[in-house]
């Protein structure tokens, strides 16, 4: 018999967030989902709607109250609030014996002296530690967030990107999918981390945005100092061995043109 207790979708509301509500919609998966805010009217009429902040704590009780699994997309870029988010989190998810947390994290996030992820991998050991059955998905960047960067590295025609840098953009569907995978599979550790189909050079990237675009772009490549950078250039953030994405840069550029 199917479980009939919903999955919590923790910020689902947000990009990755609704893909992963979408999905388990469409599977037939009774869903719930935390947020700060009333529902919209847009959100799907068999979603179950939980106000509630993982910052203060209120509204967890009920919102954990008889749920199958927990798929935790909630984030944020601002120091250390992920760590005061998940620690509230698992405090009350211990509370209501949650059987599964599902947690998205960052590929690279124990390789690359970025800040944030520093913050990613200690919300990761906080989970791991944190007597919650747990199952942790490391995934490469969402196109949408290559997209954001790049916007924000272009000004007129001239994008000017960090010299020597690659990256292996994954389509946050696929990474939704696998989420729901995960949540139904029970318990697994760390899963196998999930990378796009390509690893691209950040200029190959650009040309072929200023292609869906239409527009003739200069690309210049800048050197870019420190550890941090150096750990990019390395590769840090990357999973070539797990390219297991199959929607390429180009076909999300293709999606979002039409």
């Amino acid at each position: 018999m199917a479980d009939i207790r919903p999955v919590l979708v923790t910020g689902g509301t947000g990009n990755l967030g609704r893909a992963v509500v979408r999905t388990l919609v469409d599977a037939a998966v009774p869903t719930r989902v935390l947020s700060r805010r009333p529902a919209s009217p847009h959100v799907p009429e068999p979603v179950q709607w939980a106000i509630g902040d993982l910052l203060t704590g209120e509204g967890l009780d009920d919102a954990l109250a008889d749920v199958s699994a927990v798929v935790n997309c909630a984030t944020d870029p601002r120091q250390r609030r992920d760590v005061e988010a998940t620690t509230r989190l698992l405090i009350a998810a211990r509370a209501a014996r949650v059987p599964h947390l599902v947690h998205i994290s960052i590929v690279g996030v124990d390789t690359v002296p970025y800040p944030y992820y520093a913050v990613k991998r200690q919300v990761e050991d906080l989970i791991e530690h944190g007597g919650v059955p747990w199952t942790i998905l490391r995934a490469t960047q969402f196109h949408d967030f290559v997209d954001t960067v790049l916007g924000m590295l272009t000004v007129g025609p001239v994008t000017v990107i960090p010299a020597g840098m690659q990256d292996q953009p994954v389509d946050v569907r696929e990474v939704a999918a696998r989420l729901v995978e995960l949540a139904a599979a029970g318990p697994s550790g760390r899963a196998t981390d999930m990378g796009g189909p390509e690893v691209l050079e950040l200029a190959e990237l650009v040309r072929q945005r200023d292609a869906a675009l239409g527009r003739r772009g200069v690309v210049w490549a800048a050197p870019l100092p420190g550890a941090t950078a150096a750990a990019f250039r390395a590769g840090g953030h990357l999973t070539p061995e797990h390219a297991d994405g199959r929607i390429t840069y180009a076909q999300h550029l293709a999606r979002r043109r039409a």
